[in-house]
């Protein structure tokens, strides 16, 4: 039976305590970890998001009443204990914060019965995923997840500290907006008085936050909730949380300085991490051809080499086709792996498919120099020589090889070291390098649309020395783009905004926009632009992506209070759901039910 808390105070949590408090007489609050029985005297573990204490029940001190309470306990009764703090008596548990003490307890009140939960309430939980986000509020009381939620609170409140020491106001924008057409697909919201039109939920706050340097506000940030209706992935939510900014008057320098202060001290003062500055910095084509990847882990080597000069002139068929269709020929240095079984390395083949290889070449030279390789009988014994040595291939290596378009080159060697690095444990969650890529492309062809598309979105500024080639060659326009990217994985981008009419409308026009279509999609925007609008510039930080990295986590879900799954479901809400069909009435929405396509 439930007790009442009526006067009773409870005066700290369980792992606030500590040798000094020996001789005090406190009063705890929390679940039942595990309660042990030794006849005569009771050993209970009790558990707050500090921590666990060791609470000892005997009848001398504690009473028949309280003590016949404590042989009733079970896991996740919620109980109050009141009782001395006392050293241990059965020795020190180094692995506790309050393993040098435990409380003699002489009251309890049970606050809360509990049934036995559908699994242990335990640190790195082997309980399916799928089981423990149906009982989500269960699985939140694991002592890991707690510490995650916890960091990702400190995160927020210094961020919030920094910012406003900076000069930085916070300002809410509208969770309620148009719809516009470019970037990932809107969650949309019907209209109930006006039948017909629809809400978008935001994906980012971009164009208030750029009204509001308009409005002369200067510096701006928020951390905003965002929604995007997009497939999900380990690192990808329909809801999301970033730390927005916005600033007035600076260039793509001013915007780094602020940001890197920023990293240096969230990552000092939450999990001791010493950022280096300035971090380093790489534009875009240096980071796909040296990585091929945009976002690079620079936690290890295993560069990209080009070696299509070097193998230009073989008989080769698959590097002489790739290059003459414009392609190049690049490879990697699998250092110490040229002994790696023929079907190991018929697996990174299939994997390289699944990016857009048509299949991958390799010399595997053994530890005795010999030389094993897919392709040797097309080319002369020199030209085989040469590639190893551009390769800087040693005994004991493995070279890999893709021959393609760039962009398929790029994707399939980025991808394919990673994989290599995982497979090599090269990868080491205790290290954190940071990277800013810089001088993205401005804009991106789309096969799909036939027309270019914006890279980041339609108001990042052109590097100066390229606004001659909007109109030209659009293709080669650089941007005042930046990234920031750590351990391989960006958490945060941003630019320099377009502030001059000719620019913005030059940049409508490379991307297909009448200046119609335009001010019908932006036009609140550039109306604005046309009072007077201060050269400005911002970044927005992945905040879940960023604390998965600080905590070590390989999921973001493991950072979010409730997560969804990657069907954008909730298991423990059962949301989405159906509604009310007097609620669809009212906003003129009917349901069309589809049939399912047979086998």
């Amino acid at each position: 039976m439930a007790e009442s808390m009526a006067g009773l105070h409870r005066t700290c949590r369980c792992a606030e305590l500590k040798k000094d408090n020996v001789g005090q007489e406190v009063t705890v609050m929390g679940w039942v970890q595990k309660q042990r029985n030794k006849g005569g005297i009771i050993f209970v573990d009790m558990r707050d998001r500090s921590g666990l204490l060791q609470v000892i029940f005997e009848e001398s001190d504690c009473g028949a009443e309280s003590f016949a309470k404590a042989e009733k306990l079970r896991s996740e009764f919620v109980i109050a204990v009141t009782g001395k703090v006392c050293l241990r008596e059965g020795g020190i548990n180094p692995n506790l914060k309050t393993g040098e003490i435990e409380i003699r307890a002489c009251s309890i009140r049970v606050l809360s019965e509990s049934d036995t939960p559908p699994f242990p309430i335990e640190e790195e939980s082997k309980t399916k995923e799928e089981l423990r986000l149906k009982y989500r509020y269960l699985d939140l009381r694991r002592p890991d997840l707690q510490k995650n939620l916890i960091l990702r609170s400190q995160v927020s409140t210094l961020t919030r500290q920094f910012l406003a020491e900076e000069g930085f106001l916070e300002i809410e924008t509208p969770i309620l907006n148009k719809s516009t057409p470019e970037g990932a697909r809107d969650y949309l919201v019907p209209s109930r008085v006006h039948p017909g039109n629809f809400y978008a939920l935001p994906q980012s706050p971009q164009i208030f936050k750029q009204l509001l340097m308009c409005s002369g506000y200067d510096r701006y940030f928020q951390i905003a909730r965002c929604f995007r209706d997009e497939d999900l992935r380990a690192d990808r939510q329909p809801e999301f949380t970033q730390i927005d900014m916005e600033l007035s008057f600076v260039d793509v320098d001013d915007v780094i300085d602020v940001n890197e202060r920023l990293l240096q001290k969230v990552f000092k003062e939450t999990i001791g991490v010493d950022v280096p500055l300035p971090i380093q910095r790489m534009t875009w084509q240096e980071a796909m051809d040296r990585f091929g990847s945009d976002k690079p882990d620079i936690r290890f080597g295993m560069e990209l080499v080009n070696v299509t000069d070097v193998v230009k002139d073989c008989e080769f068929v698959v590097f002489k086709g790739a290059i003459e269709n414009g392609g190049t020929v690049r490879g990697i240095n699998a250092k110490g792996q040229g002994s790696m079984p023929r079907k190991k390395i018929d697996a990174l083949v299939e994997f390289a498919k699944g990016y857009g290889a048509k299949g991958l070449a390799y010399i595997a030279i053994g530890q005795d120099g010999t030389v094993k390789s897919s392709f040797a009988k097309f080319m002369k014994e020199q030209e085989m020589n040469d590639i190893i040595k551009a390769m800087d291939g040693e005994n004991g290596d493995l070279l890999l090889f893709a021959a393609d378009k760039n962009k398929v080159v790029w994707d399939v060697l980025g991808a394919l070291r990673l994989e290599l690095a995982n497979q090599m444990e090269l990868l080491d969650k205790n290290e954190y390098k940071f990277l800013w890529v810089t001088e993205f492309p401005l804009l991106e062809w789309s096969e799909e649309e036939q027309r270019y598309t914006a890279m980041h979105h339609p108001f990042t500024m052109p590097m100066e020395e390229d606004l001659e080639y909007l109109d030209s060659d659009p293709g080669r326009v650089r941007a005042k783009a930046y990234d920031i990217v750590l351990n391989g994985t960006e958490i945060g981008g941003g630019s320099v905004r377009i502030h001059m009419d000719d620019v913005q409308e030059k940049m409508f026009e490379a991307l297909g926009f009448s200046k119609e279509q335009a001010y019908e999609q932006f036009g609140f925007l550039l109306n604005a632009f046309k009072y007077g609008v201060p050269p400005h510039a911002g970044l927005a930080y992945g905040l879940d992506r960023m604390v998965m990295l600080m905590a070590k986590m390989d999921s973001i879900r493991d950072v979010i209070a409730f997560p969804k799954m990657k069907d954008a479901s909730c298991l423990m809400s059962e949301a989405p759901n159906v509604v009310d069909p007097k609620q669809l009435n009212e906003l003129g929405i009917g349901i069309t039910e589809t049939e399912e396509k047979g086998e």
